[in-house]
């Protein structure tokens, strides 16, 4: 089975914080209010900020 990690295209993201709401490990923050990041050693690749994100930009990936 292949480890995956929440990923976020920083260049998109319009911090609209969705993604923060869903995570159900508070793996992502927005600090400054610029964009969202994710914290890789809480994130569990579960999906659901990528299925929550309503600009499509959040990705999962491999590890």
């Amino acid at each position: 089975m292949v480890k995956r990690k929440a990923s976020v295209s920083i260049k998109e993201c319009v911090a609209c914080g969705c993604c923060v709401k869903i995570c159900p490990r508070d793996a992502i923050t927005i600090p400054l209010g610029i964009n969202a990041e994710v914290d890789s050693d809480l994130c569990v690749g579960c999906g659901k900020c990528v299925k929550e994100c309503p600009a499509s930009i959040i990705t999962l990936e491999a590890v």
